[in-house]
C-alpha cells in the first residue's frame, strides 16, 4: 500500500495533536492531583504571628479563603495590600477569610501592619508555608501569590503576581 506525502503529514500531525493532548490532560491531572494533596496538608499547618502566638489554619477548615503570600520589601504586594483589606472588609459577612501570610521578618512586617493599619490576618509564612506554596502551584517560590479556596477545601484559583480587587470578587463568585 503506498501512502502520499500528504496523508503521511496528515496523520503524523494527528499523531502530534493526539500526543500533546494527552501530555496536557496527564499534566492537569498531576496537577489537580498535587493541588489535592496541599489542601490535606494546609489544614495541619500552625503559623507564628508576628506580635507572638500562632494561627491554626485548622481554624478555617470549611471556610472559603484566600491566602496571600506576600512581604513588605515587594512592591507588587503592597499595592494589593489595599484590596485584599477591602476584599476581607466587604466579604467577611459572607463568611470569607484573608490570610496575609508574610514571607519576612517579624519585627518589619510587625511595624507595617501598624503604619498601615491592616486588619488582615496576618502570620509568617516560615518554612511550612513557602513548602505549601509550592505544593500549591508556585513552583518559583515568586510574590505575591494567592490561593482561593472555596468552603469545600478545592482550589479555584492561584495567582502569581499583583491581585486587584475586581478579580477577588469574580474569584469568589466561582467558589460559591
Amino acid at each position: 500500500m503506498k501512502v502520499d506525502r500528504r496523508t503521511a503529514i496528515t496523520g503524523g500531525l494527528a499523531l502530534a495533536a493526539a500526543a500533546a493532548g494527552a501530555g496536557f490532560g496527564w499534566w492537569r491531572w498531576r496537577s489537580g492531583e498535587q493541588a489535592s494533596h496541599a489542601v490535606d496538608a494546609l489544614w495541619g499547618l500552625r503559623f507564628d504571628r508576628p506580635a507572638g502566638g500562632s494561627l491554626a489554619m485548622a481554624d478555617f477548615r470549611g471556610k472559603p479563603l484566600v491566602i496571600n503570600f506576600w512581604a513588605t520589601w515587594c512592591v507588587p504586594c503592597v499595592r494589593e495590600l489595599p484590596a485584599l483589606q477591602r476584599f476581607a472588609r466587604e466579604h467577611a459577612a459572607r463568611g470569607w477569610h484573608v490570610i496575609a501570610l508574610a514571607v519576612d521578618q517579624p519585627v518589619p512586617v510587625l511595624e507595617f501592619v501598624a503604619r498601615l493599619k491592616l486588619e488582615l490576618t496576618v502570620a509568617m509564612a516560615g518554612v511550612d508555608g513557602l513548602e505549601w506554596q509550592r505544593a500549591a502551584g508556585n513552583s518559583s517560590g515568586g510574590l505575591p501569590f494567592s490561593v482561593v479556596l472555596d468552603g469545600q477545601g478545592h482550589i479555584v484559583q492561584r495567582r502569581l503576581g499583583e491581585s486587584r480587587y475586581d478579580e477577588l470578587v469574580q474569584w469568589a463568585a466561582r467558589a460559591g
